[in-house]
């Protein structure tokens, strides 16, 4: 369902700036396309914390070298039990 939201957003932004290059925005518009901005801005940033929330780091020899601030986000959230 979050994908299909982005979706709609990106394609409002699309096409406002498809608009905004051919013939300009109402003052209507630019606020909608600020607004919209400010959706998907946040969207994507909740979605890449929630990607590096969910991270194990691993080097070379196996050993998990997860950084600690990223640990104690996991185990808050009770991803960990170590």
């Amino acid at each position: 369902m979050a994908d299909q939201e982005m979706q709609k957003l990106i394609k409002r932004i699309n096409e406002l700036a498809k608009k905004a290059k051919e013939e300009g925005l109402s003052d209507l518009e630019i606020i909608e396309r600020k607004d919209l901005r400010q959706k998907y801005l946040k969207k994507f940033r909740e979605s890449f914390r929630s990607q590096v929330e969910m991270m194990q780091i691993f080097d070379k020899e196996g050993k998990e070298v997860t950084p600690e601030k990223v640990k104690e986000v996991q185990r808050k959230k009770g991803l960990r039990d170590d």
